[in-house]
């Protein structure tokens, strides 16, 4: 059960944070374009083993999924460990992601202009990933029946 408990809170972190992508980058020019990160990379490498790339729509759907998949695969492991360091270590490995998707992409060979483009873009890829990877922690802690006031009044605090 703890597995499905973990997965659980991956995927609810995982599309909190494609959520927060997908919304604001509609409302902010200095949103974080993670997407096109993401269409850059599938596209690359789909063309490294000789096959045609998708386009348009289908690109931008293929990329989401596989975005959602890969990032609640990586959030799941936040539940893996001691469970009093769940809320830290969902900021921690939330904090990772950003600070990776931020420092990684250039010498990933992508460009990294759509999460890097100002000092605001940067801090909220950053802040996008924190959230993710915070509402997994707690995600996982309702699952397991351990969320209480001073969990979420220490997250209000953090």
């Amino acid at each position: 059960m703890k597995d499905i408990e973990n997965i659980a809170g991956g995927l609810a972190g995982a599309l909190a944070l494609n959520i927060l992508h997908e919304s604001y980058k509609r409302l902010d020019s200095e949103a974080p374009r993670v997407d096109l990160v993401g269409e850059e990379a599938l596209t690359k490498t789909v063309e490294s083993v000789g096959l045609k790339a998708p386009k348009g729509e289908k690109l931008f759907g293929l990329t989401l999924a596989a975005d959602v998949i890969s990032n609640a695969v990586y959030f799941s492991a936040i539940g893996v460990g001691k469970k009093k360091n769940l809320l830290f270590r969902g900021a921690g490995y939330g904090l990772a992601a950003g600070l990776g998707a931020v420092l990684l992409t250039k010498p990933l060979g992508l460009n990294d202009a759509p999460v890097t483009k100002t000092t605001k873009t940067k801090i909220l890829t950053v802040a996008w990933y924190l959230a993710g990877g915070l509402v997994t922690a707690l995600t996982i802690q309702a699952l397991k029946g351990k969320v209480s006031d001073k969990n979420l009044r220490t997250l209000l605090n953090f």
